[in-house]
């Protein structure tokens, strides 16, 4: 495993190749992100963003969305993966946002993941994008990148994840950090093949710190 200031030196040189990039998902507002993020656990962002239109146009609001019944919901999204669980959390979830936070998004993870089909790395991902809150989401492209550079150790879990970059990295960059590693997994780190030596900026503090 790298060293601490290994580590931290990799994924700036990730956040440098990709410096602006934001959520791939389309969202107007935090009640459509929380959506999105919930309808993306297993599936690509693509394939929610071609569902999600027509879905926001017949439940604007936690509101119409609460009172739904969830076979309708799910014929909105049955284009994509575990739909029919997804109907039941959106359901669920809406009416909790109603009844328990008067129709409004929480700003806070305990909250957050009270919430039906919320997990931490949904709750991170609506906290720093949503309300650019400092949060780390780990999925399988971050995953996959920070175990492929030796950020941490094969065997890491999520939450072992979180907790070494976010101790690398300054708040403020956790967000960008995120979606870098996103972008740079889809594109460049591969689950096979990746061309990660094709970026020999990646590789430049090896020699030194950790031969």
């Amino acid at each position: 495993m790298l060293t601490d200031q290994c580590a931290r030196q990799v994924l700036r040189e990730i956040i440098a190749l990709y410096p602006d990039v934001e959520t791939a998902l389309d969202y107007q507002n935090p009640f459509e992100l929380l959506v999105a993020v919930i309808l993306s656990a297993q599936t690509t962002d693509v394939q929610v963003n071609k569902v999600t239109p027509a879905l926001f146009a017949a439940y604007p609001d936690p509101e119409s969305l609460s009172q739904a019944k969830e076979d309708d919901v799910a014929d909105y999204i049955n284009r994509i993966g575990l739909y029919r669980n997804k109907s039941k959390y959106l359901v669920a979830c809406a009416k909790m946002l109603v009844e328990d936070f008067d129709g409004k998004v929480p700003q806070n993870r305990k909250d957050l993941e009270k919430l039906p089909g919320v997990g931490r790395k949904t709750a991170n991902v609506v906290l720093s994008i949503a309300f650019d809150i400092p949060a780390f989401a780990v999925d399988t492209h971050v995953t996959r990148v920070c175990k492929h550079h030796g950020i941490v150790a094969q065997d890491a879990s999520v939450r072992e994840i979180e907790d070494r970059v976010t101790s690398l990295l300054a708040p403020s960059e956790w967000t960008q950090a995120h979606q870098a590693l996103i972008y740079f997994g889809r594109n460049i780190c591969h689950p096979k093949n990746p061309d990660c030596r094709d970026y020999p900026q990646l590789y430049q503090c090896l020699d030194e710190k950790n031969a």
